[in-house]
């Protein structure tokens, strides 16, 4: 499921408890909020995955929103090496923010 900035702001579903900040081959990042029971991704007004700079700039546009645990995820490519069976490897996952699991 999808949400927009503006939808997470008037949600009052309570705070979210853990905002993923997702890697996209380093490049881009997006955001995946966990709210409720309910795991969304952060959204343009128009349905289009919003795609941030930094991992700075997911923080700086939720400043405001009550969050619980931050975490930077990082998919792994070493499944990905030529010559290498395929499998599965977990993604990286730094914590900014909360406290430890």
């Amino acid at each position: 499921m999808r949400i927009t900035l503006a939808e997470l702001y008037k949600a009052g579903n309570g705070p979210v408890t853990l905002l993923e900040i997702l890697s996209i081959e380093g490049q881009k990042y997006m955001a995946r909020v966990y709210l409720g029971e309910q795991t969304l991704i952060l959204s343009d007004p128009y349905g289009k995955t919003r795609l941030f700079r930094s991992s700075w700039e997911v923080l700086d546009t939720l400043k405001e929103i009550d969050i619980q645990r931050t975490d930077v995820v990082h998919a792994s490519a070493y499944n990905e090496m030529v010559g290498m069976e395929p499998a599965p490897v977990d993604p990286l996952r730094i914590q900014l923010q909360g406290q430890p699991q």
